[in-house]
């Protein structure tokens, strides 16, 4: 799906608001039950540290963002076009110096 929209889909009216306003995201599920969330992360001075319960692969939509996951040591550059993949019940560190548009595909 590397289209410019999603169709047929609900969204839901209440955002998810992390980090104290620095990621905020709209969750979006599809007709076959397929959630995704539609977010976006603000310029960070620290990473910011998610946990997963379930796989996601991130996909960065604009900007770019340096990633850690899980228990790795290095960090991955990641720009717009491509995606990450976390583990369920695991966490990712990501960090970014300009806005980062992104979509979470929720795999599990």
């Amino acid at each position: 799906m590397s289209s410019a929209q999603f169709d047929h889909v609900s969204v839901l009216k209440k955002s998810n608001v992390y980090f104290g306003g620095k990621c905020i995201s709209h969750t979006v599920q599809f007709e076959d039950g397929t959630k995704k969330t539609l977010g976006v992360i603000l310029p960070t001075e620290q990473p910011l540290t998610f946990e997963t319960h379930v796989a996601e692969r991130m996909e960065v939509v604009s900007g770019e963002c340096r990633v850690i996951i899980a228990d790795n040591e290095e960090s991955e550059l990641f720009r717009a076009g491509q995606s990450f993949y976390i583990p369920g019940n695991s966490r990712f560190k990501i960090e970014t110096s300009d806005v980062l548009d992104y979509v979470c595909h929720l795999e599990g």
